[in-house]
């Protein structure tokens, strides 16, 4: 009969298990096996016992401190690693061994010793005077009967009696039957199928079953027979082995099973021999009546489990163990049936390649099964019908070979979980523990297609790889070709050794053979490599691998571990990284720093993905879910390998990696092992723990024994540091005891003297002592000296057992012959507890039994307790599928994807899930993740669970404010704290705490208590072992008060992160690996509390939590002193420092050897001075400038004071923090996070930073700027901003009002001509308005509206009027950008020229007309700069003279660079009009303007032509919206905007044109190729094109740019400066006639073109600075002009602007994009330049005339309305005297230098001189003459005259952008002139050499250079005539 088996598909379709509520207490067997353990622990003497009995007589606290002691004596004797429960259990020992004795004699000695093993004679002489000091106040006798008793009851002595002490127990399941229940006639006898329960209780030894339980003998005669039968015949001796109810059990078996008698007299005599004759007849002769009495048994008897090793290994659900049905052939049949029915759709569901799983299986309805199932068991009893196995094929899978699927088809497996142990299994059960075997398995035969890979036949690249290797091994070569010539993605489940990692390097080989250039080039930079692998320790292992591997390819291998961090430098030069899931999760996470990095991986290899279901699981989940979606949106191929050992449910691993089951899947089970591994298991069955230990030891030493015997070398691996020397000393005492002492002794071979010599040099006194007995100790704790000793004297044989640690296993690749496990419990500080072995850490140490060169088999044994045994066989035996832990952590990555942006919305959240191993598990076993049948059979997909988690999960998010949740909308929006959460990997729980307890106001004893309430710690528990060393710690270490003190979790922590600050010793080996785990996490904790604190704007709770970082870091507290951070100064040297209390200040005063005097030690003052210069410090200089009276801005100047040391400070630079603190309000205006490069440390360059910060009234008396360094404690600078002498600049004047007019028709003009240039009937309000000023009146207008409300037409206006009235007069219409000046001339030579047939003329630096061109223009197009340069000599250009109108555009960038010249020629106009008394009209147009009353008197406009309109008065109007992104590197934040860019468009308009703005040329393609992948996941990529696709394809074929080809096929365009000018022209034909939606242009396209659109998208207000080699903001007048360009007058009803900023700059922006921005003077820069035009011009001659010139600027008037901007002091009339007098002084001197001027003797009249008026006429810097004048001589060769040239100032300004200095040294490679190699960022280097490719015609890298080239040749040009002037 097979044993009773009770499966999960019974369980599912019937209420034999009643399992409605999976919350119910399930009573398994866990549950029994755990209360009878507590019953025996009870029972006996306990600890509890003894301290009642002790305590409960007198002087309590005296007896308190005896146990106390004999507890620390115990602990001495048995050590800390096993936990209390050991400690105590060894103390009751010692009470019961000395509670009669005085001294400790040798019995007693004996009796400890066999217990414990070796242990120091002073604890037990310790404990033998506690016990006596304990027992004397009691009597001798008390206690003598007081431990009588309490054995008696134990007497483990008593064997059980079967069937008898049989307890009543409730925890049995009845069927409910149904109400319609069909009956049948047969008559009902009392014997109920269903409740034959029938029970033995499986106990031996010790752990006899308790008298207490009520005892009731069997009800008939019969029954009894068997057990006497049994008794008799095992009392003569016979089966020793077996226990008397073991014996019944296998017996009654026989008899009740269909055997006829014959074939049981057989088998019953193969079991008993030849002995039990006589008992065999018996029972064959009595057989039916001794079942029959068994059966009969009252059906309310229930009891024990059967034998538990047969119920070892069920399924991964509750075992339901008091019920065991008896089946019938029929129904066993049926269930069969179904069950496989079920199989096969579940296999359906998962081969289909849609994956929708099995529905069809759902087609059974569970009522109806179980109707079935209660009918049959009915009829059962009287149908015994035989019927034939139906035989059934599986799926077969090509690369799958599983004997275990194999096996089930072998009929001998019937039996439940039987079939689950493979065949050939030992069984042993003794009184001391029970024993499985399992053999190790017979290699798979080879098949006939399987052919080896020899190395030899592989391309040349994988032969250097595998250099030294003849061929890939077996599976190596079965997976070879998928691997190595496909991109498949692959799940290789293969046994530990079984060379995976060769795998690995097939498919890195196929990577990099991808990436390789004919000619054997490897494009390194294009692709890279991660590999996931779970530990560090194997982290580091898989670098060294494949860093030798890969050397000889050039292949770079870094590890990227907590440990081994890298700069970003280093992670774009490494191809391929090795890191820890966890490490790899956080530079995923991190959208900002790299994305680029995630964005050219290429393979991603997940080593032991079976992790899966282990505690880090979920992050390998989030890991795959974020790679596979990011394959899918970005169209990327990025490969996925899975590396496992062997799993039972590898196509949910596979379909969860999207690998395909029939190329990908890779299944190879034990047979593949490369020595194949025989498994043992021992479970020892005491409960007493001390009992435990000792036998374990003992079974441990008898393995050991048995293996050296054979000769074989053994490992045996402990769980503690402190447990090897112990064991290893238990082992060698052991072996004396038993004088087998000799066994192992190593062998006395040549080399043994010269290794004793080197272990005698070791100063490790146990392994000096145990390596004559043949023995060795490794662990972590050892030198690396020792621990390589001990590896090589193993392999050499010379050690017979080393006893070692895990990381051994993990670490070093050292095999032996067996391994073996003693105990399974290991402590993992991140629970805080002794927790089970893992499986992962069991199979790596088992993958170490067995040497591939010596070995035929290797044995692996694992020793653990009884109880535990079931748990590892399930395990090893791979029987439980791996189930998915995500669930637990689903808010955490939930947040991170926000964070990340992937995932906004519920929808694409549920979507998320679906990428995850939990979706695939919840699927195919829906009731393990609390999903009931019927939800699932309603909604198969699991789409209303899945968001039933995320609402559940954002809703906890957005209550900790981590996200915002909308549920309305369901959209999910990220916040600070929620990004600080993800980058710092800190859990939901810990913000929860945050928010609750954190604030402005906390101390840093606060700070430490919120850090140790976080819920990373809250595993670490307070064990009463560990209070004594605590408060110890607290007493010593402990700077700041612990809350909670010692006897709390967190006042633990607290305690553990002060004592790791102060550099605490700690001795408890707990202590220890908690102190590392608190270590290691706090200082990520409070990194995010000062990232929080950053974001509030908390400056002292900031600068607090900063100081706090570098403490736990640097591991000093922060009143030690700041030299301490230095490794190289003796104790002594600083401890001096302190008690003199010479502060780095004062240090850096002294000399050497005043210092040297100060500490009694001379020499070493210089190393002192020398550190002391190495502490980074800088020195600030603020300068103030008040924009409005609400605005300041700040012009910081850093310098670097301190010397670089490359040790110290490493080669990149220093990073610091800076932040603007109002200190009455304890508030952060403005915080930034800066870096000071090594090279400006080096030539102490300073760094400008220029940022605004708002000021209120009244003032505040000061604000404070400061700096701190991020990583060095005591380095930080404060300056202090003064408001004292702040004067605010003047209110401004009101905004006109626009009138509500009616409006006017353009037939007002008057003219037919005129009306007819115009396309519409009537002017818009505000030409209406401005109308009558323009056109009728000459004053001076200055009209300042927003962009798009027509101002172009004013323009017009003012022409016609001097077209009508002034015939003959020029007009002149200055714009500021060629681009300008293009699209003007283009509009007017059609509308003015041929219309009007008015003469129209462009001059600019491209096109140079001749002066007769000009003298007949009549409307002259021009630039300032062009203009400036011709109007300088206007006493010599009679057309100068003719001009009547000068018509200024944009005349608000008046501010920005090339404002100055705007200025003079308004300046020089204005003083022409003086002079000739003709005057010259003045038409300014510009957007709305702050202070335009200034402009409007300098302009000389009286009330009536200025013409202000607020911004708000837009034809259409405009809706702004600003957002802020985080992130403090440019590149990747403008890669975190790509997505809100998307989104923006698809939700202001998805339908109209888009115009994002970008800095440059790089960003347009990036952003567009970004924002193709979102529009590939989208139902239709090419919305945004509204052509046919078959006319934008000839359309692209004519066009030049790659990129552009790709991005217009989906409707998006580019325009940029580097286009060629065909491209360009075809782009913007497309886009403006609709057939493109979105096109994304650098910013100049805001002013050259006007192309409106519905909705602009400014991504990103920075712009690359090439002079100052960094990021700058774009002036503010820029970001309005792009945002002017939203909304289309004749289309739109209103514009939108999406504006995308640094987060830190957004305040800024929302204050000037509602309010206008004022306009300031830049004249002061550039004085002397213009005061050198008006000498040489003649307009100046002396000093007095410079101040009156002076007074004619712009400048003037805003000096004195806005002084504290231009550092003017007060504005009395003196002080703005002397001001000026010393600015016209200082420029004269300066041009004097210059040699461009003289001053005459009576200081002053002044002259010009030559190189003066050469400088005017050519438009050239002074300073560029000077050089010119002094650097030129006749005999200068070519080389150095190229070098004068391009070291002329004008070059500063040409760009050298980003990585451009390579590009100029590859550039200069190829060119004849050599110039200056470290000087390729220069700008004056770039142009020396573009000039040399420009001669002789060189290819140039890219296009930017061409733009570069014709950019600076006009500069060439002038500079050369200049040269020409001056060498004359």
């Amino acid at each position: 009969m097979s044993p009773p088996r009770l499966t999960g598909a019974l369980r599912s379709f019937s209420s034999v298990s009643k399992k409605e509520d999976i919350n119910e207490r399930l009573y398994d067997l866990k549950t029994k096996r755990l209360k009878r353990r507590e019953l025996f622990a009870r029972e006996g003497l306990t600890w509890q016992k003894i301290a009642h009995l002790c305590l409960d007589h007198q002087d309590n606290a005296k007896q308190q401190a005896e146990l106390k002691s004999l507890l620390q004596a115990a602990k001495e004797i048995v050590g800390t690693e096993h936990g209390q429960a050991a400690v105590e259990s060894a103390a009751v020992f010692l009470f019961e061994t000395f509670h009669n004795k005085d001294h400790v004699g040798t019995e007693e000695t004996r009796a400890i010793k066999q217990m414990f093993g070796p242990f120091p004679s002073s604890a037990a002489e310790a404990s033998c005077a506690c016990v006596a000091r304990l027992v004397a106040p009691l009597g001798d006798s008390r206690v003598e009967n007081y431990i009588q008793s309490l054995s008696s009851r134990h007497n483990p002595q008593r064997g059980p009696s079967f069937g008898r002490n049989i307890a009543f127990s409730y925890d049995c399941y009845a069927l409910d039957p149904l109400e319609e229940m069909p009956r049948s006639d047969v008559n009902e006898e009392n014997v109920s199928l269903d409740f034959i329960n029938f029970f033995n209780i499986q106990q031996s030894g010790r752990n006899a079953a308790s008298e207490d339980a009520p005892g009731s003998s069997l009800s008939s005669g019969d029954g009894a027979i068997l057990r006497t039968e049994v008794e008799r015949y095992l009392n003569g001796g016979n089966m020793i082995s077996s226990s008397p109810e073991e014996l019944c059990t296998s017996l009654f078996e026989m008899l009740a099973s269909h055997k006829s008698n014959d074939e049981l007299q057989n088998e019953l005599f193969e079991l008993l021999g030849p002995e039990g004759l006589e008992m065999i007849s018996t029972l064959l002769r009595r057989r039916a009546a001794i079942v029959d009495s068994l059966l009969s048994m009252p059906p309310d008897r229930t009891g024990y489990p059967p034998d538990v090793s047969r119920l070892a290994i069920g399924e991964a659900k509750p075992t339901f163990a008091c019920q065991v049905t008896i089946q019938s052939e029929q129904e066993k049949q049926m269930m069969k049936l179904y069950r496989r029915e079920e199989k096969r759709e579940r296999k359906r569901g998962k081969g289909g390649e849609d994956g929708d799983s099995s529905e069809a299986a759902l087609t059974f309805d569970p009522r109806e099964m179980r109707t079935q199932r209660e009918q049959a068991l009915l009829t059962a009893r009287r149908d015994p019908i035989l019927s034939r196995d139906r035989v059934y094929e599986r799926i077969r899978y090509p690369n799958v070979y599983d004997c275990y699927v194999e096996a089930t088809k072998m009929p001998a497996f019937v039996g439940g979980a039987k079939m689950l142990l493979p065949e050939g299994i030992r069984r042993d059960n003794t009184k001391m523990y029970e024993e499985v075997a399992i053999p190790p398995s017979d290699p798979m035969s080879i098949g006939f297609e399987e052919k080896p890979v020899f190395i030899s036949e592989l391309d040349e690249v994988a032969q250097l790889v595998f250099k030294g290797m003849k061929r890939l091994n077996r599976i190596q070569s079965l997976v070879f070709e998928t691997a190595y010539n496909t991109n498949e993605n692959l799940l290789i489940c293969a046994p530990t050794g079984a060379g995976k990692t060769n795998i690995a390097m097939l498919t890195v080989l196929h990577v990099i053979n991808q990436h390789l250039q004919p000619g054997g080039v490897i494009k390194k930079d294009e692709f890279k490599i991660v590999y996931v692998a779970p530990m560090k320790a194997l982290a580091a292992e898989m670098t060294k691998y494949f860093g030798k591997r890969l050397e000889p390819l050039g292949i770079t291998v870094k590890e990227l571990t907590g440990d081994m961090q890298l700069t970003k430098g280093e992670i774009l030069r490494t191809q391929m990284l090795v890191t820890t899931p966890e490490k790899w999760d956080v530079v995923t996470r991190k959208s900002v720093g790299d994305v680029a990095l995630s964005q050219i991986v290429r393979l991603l290899i997940l080593d032991e993905v079976h992790l899966l279901h282990e505690d880090r699981g979920p992050v390998l989940e989030s890991l795959v879910a974020r790679t596979i979606r990011q394959v899918e949106s970005t169209q990327s191929m990025i490969r996925i390998l899975g590396l496992s050992a062997t799993l039972p449910n590898y196509l949910d691993v596979a379909s969860f990696l999207h690998v395909n089951p029939y190329i990908g899947l890779f299944f190879f089970d034990s047979r593949f092992r490369p020595v194949p591994l025989g498994q043992t298991f021992v479970g020892v069955k005491s409960t007493n723990k001390i009992q435990q230990l000792h036998d374990m030891e003992e079974v441990c030493y008898n393995k050991v024994l048995e293996q050296v015997k054979n000769g074989h070398q053994v490992m045996v691996f402990v769980h503690a540091r402190n447990a090897t020397v112990r064991t290893g000393m238990g082992l060698i005492e052991m072996a004396k005891n038993h004088g087998e002492t000799g066994f192992f002794q190593p062998n006395q071979s040549a080399d043994y003297g010269q290794c004793e010599k080197q272990i005698q040099r070791s100063r490790n006194k146990q392994m000096k002592e145990m390596f004559p007995e043949g023995f060795g100790i490794h662990h972590a704790g050892m030198l690396r000296s020792d621990r390589s000793m001990m590896e090589s004297m193993f392999s050499k044989g010379h050690l017979k057992v080393l006893v070692c640690t895990a990381t051994l296993a993990w670490g070093v690749n050292l095999p032996a012959h067996a391994v073996i496990i003693k105990g399974t419990q290991i402590y993992d500080a991140k629970r805080g507890a002794l927790v089970d072995l893992g499986i992962l850490d069991v199979m790596q140490i088992f993958g170490r039994a067995g040497r591939p060169q010596f070995d035929k088999y290797g044995e692996g044994t694992i020793i653990t307790t009884h109880d535990k045994l079931s748990h590892y066989l399930t395990l090893l035996t791979q029987q439980n599928p791996i189930e998915s832990q995500f669930l637990d952590s689903l808010a955490d990555n939930l947040n991170a994807e926000v964070a990340l942006g992937t995932v906004t919305n519920v929808e694409e959240a549920v979507k998320w899930l679906s990428y995850t191993y939990l979706f695939v598990r919840m699927r195919a076993n829906p009731l393990a993740y609390g999903i009931n049948h019927k939800a699932y059979q309603m909604d198969p997909s699991l789409e209303l669970y899945r968001k039933e988690l995320v609402v559940e999960a954002g809703r906890k998010l957005d209550k900790a404010r981590m996200i915002r949740f909308e549920e309305r909308t369901g959209y999910y929006a990220s916040t600070d704290m929620g990004r600080t959460a993800s980058h710092f990997y800190i859990r939901y729980n810990t913000i929860e705490t945050f928010n609750e307890l954190f604030n402005s106001q906390r101390t840093e004893a606060d700070i430490f208590s919120i850090v140790s309430k976080a819920e990373e710690f809250d595993q670490l528990k307070v064990r009463d072992e560990e209070l004594e060393e605590l408060d110890q710690l607290l007493c010593n270490y402990c700077e700041l008060p612990a809350a909670g003190g010692v006897e709390n979790g967190y006042g633990k922590i607290n305690v553990l992160l002060q004592t790791y600050i102060s550099r605490g010793e700690v001795d408890s080996f707990s202590l220890i690996s908690d102190l590392s785990y608190v270590a290691q996490n706090a200082a990520r904790i409070v990194r995010a509390l000062f990232e929080i604190a950053l974001r509030k704007r908390w400056p002292t709770m900031t600068y607090r939590l900063l100081t706090l970082c570098k403490v736990i870091d640097k591991r000093l507290w922060g009143f030690a002193h700041p030299l301490r951070q230095f490794p190289n100064l003796s104790h002594v040297v600083l401890n001096r420092l302190e008690e003199k209390k010479l502060t780095v200040d004062k240090l850096k005063e002294m000399r050497k050897d005043e210092i040297g005097h100060m500490l009694h030690h001379v020499n070493v003052g210089l190393s002192v001075k020398q550190c002391v210069h190495q502490i980074p410090a800088i020195t600030m200089e603020a300068n103030i400038q008040p924009i409005t009276r609400t605005v300041l801005r700040v012009r910081l100047v850093i310098t670097p004071d301190f010397r670089w040391h490359d040790q110290v400070h490493g080669s990149v630079g220093e990073p610091w923090w800076l932040w603007v603190e109002d200190p009455i309000n304890d508030h952060i205006y403005h915080s930034e996070y800066i870096l000071l490069q090594k090279k400006q440390v080096v030539s102490e360059e300073p760094q400008h930073i220029v940022f605004t910060i708002p000021i209120f009234e009244p003032l505040p008396s000061q604000y404070y700027i400061r700096a701190v360094s991020d990583r060095w404690l005591g380095a930080e600078a404060v300056c202090a901003i003064n408001f004292q002498n702040l004067i605010l600049p003047e209110r401004h004047p009101p905004h006109t009002e626009l009138l509500d007019l009616q409006p006017l028709p353009v037939t007002a003009l008057g003219s037919r001509e005129f009306e007819s240039l115009f396309k519409f009937t009537h002017f818009n309000p505000i030409q209406t308005q401005i109308f009558h000023t323009l056109y009728h009146t000459d004053t001076n207008v200055l009209l300042g509206a927003p962009t798009g409300s027509g101002k172009t037409i004013a323009a017009e206006m003012a022409m016609f009027r001097v077209f009508n009235q002034y015939p003959g007069a020029k007009v002149v219409y200055i714009a500021p950008l060629k681009a300008l000046v293009r699209e003007r001339i283009e509009d007017w030579k059609v509308r003015i020229e041929e219309k009007l047939g008015k003469k129209v003329v462009e001059l600019t630096g491209d096109v140079t007309p001749d002066m007769r061109a000009i003298a007949q223009a009549d409307l002259i197009v021009t630039t300032p700069e062009k203009w400036d340069g011709v109007s300088r000599s206007w006493q010599n250009r009679s057309y100068v003279q003719k001009v009547a109108i000068l018509i200024i555009d944009e005349i608000h960038l008046l501010g920005e660079d090339r404002g100055p010249v705007l200025e003079v020629i308004v300046s020089r106009t204005n003083f022409i009009s003086s002079h000739t008394s003709k005057s010259v009209r003045v038409v300014g147009l510009s957007t709305a303007l702050a202070n335009a009353r200034d402009l409007a008197d300098w302009l000389g406009i009286e009330q009536v032509g200025l013409f202000n309109f607020r911004p708000s008065v837009r034809p259409v109007p405009l809706e702004v919206h600003i957002h802020g992104f985080p992130g403090q590197h440019y590149c990747p934040r403008m890669a975190s905007m790509n997505k809100p860019t998307f989104q923006a468009i698809r939700s202001h308009s998805p339908a109209k044109p888009v115009l994002i703005f970008v800095s440059s040329r790089r960003q347009t393609r990036l952003t567009a190729l970004d924002l193709i992948a979102y529009l590939a996941t989208e139902d239709n990529p090419k919305q945004w094109l509204h052509q046919d696709e078959r006319e934008i394809e000839v359309i692209i074929a004519t066009l030049r740019d790659s990129n552009l080809k790709l991005t217009l096929a989906f409707g998006i365009g580019m325009h940029h400066a580097g286009l060629h000018e065909r491209d360009r022209k075809t782009v913007e034909e497309l886009f403006v006639n609709c057939k493109i939606q979105v096109l994304i242009a650098t910013s100049t396209l805001a002013w050259g073109v006007n192309f409106p659109a519905h909705l602009v998208v400014v991504k990103g207000t920075e712009y690359y600075d090439g002079k100052t080699r960094r990021y700058v903001d774009y002036p503010i007048t820029d970001v309005l002009q792009m945002m002017g360009r939203a909304g289309r007058p004749q289309f739109d009803d209103q514009g939108k602007a999406v504006i995308l900023v640094h987060d830190i700059k957004k305040d800024f922006y929302k204050k000037f994009l509602y309010e206008p921005f004022p306009v300031e003077s830049s004249l002061l820069s550039v004085l002397s330049d213009h005061l050198n035009a008006e000498v040489a011009a003649g307009t100046i001659s002396s000093k007095q005339d410079a101040m009156d010139y002076i007074t004619w600027t712009y400048f003037f008037r805003r000096l004195v309305m806005n002084p504290s901007y231009y550092n003017l002091e007060d504005v009395s009339h003196e002080s703005i005297n002397k001001f000026l007098s010393n600015l016209v002084e200082k420029s004269l001197r300066d041009l004097e230098c210059s040699y461009c001027l003289e001053i005459k003797e009576d200081d002053r009249t002044i002259e010009p001189l030559t190189y003066g008026r050469i400088s005017s006429y050519y438009y050239l810097k002074h300073q560029t003459i000077r050089t010119f004048k002094e650097r030129l001589r006749a005999e200068l060769p070519l080389h150095e005259l190229l070098s004068v040239l391009t070291d002329a100032e004008e070059f500063a300004e040409l760009p050298v952008r980003h990585n451009e200095d390579q590009l100029n040294s590859q550039l200069a490679q190829q060119l004849p002139l050599k110039v200056n190699p470290h000087s390729y960022d220069s700008a004056h280097t770039k142009t020396n050499l573009l000039l040399q490719a420009h001669f002789s015609h060189a290819q140039l890298p890219c296009s930017d250079y061409n733009t570069d080239t014709k950019t600076g040749a006009g500069q060439h040009h002038t500079s050369l005539s200049g040269h020409a002037g001056c060498s004359r």
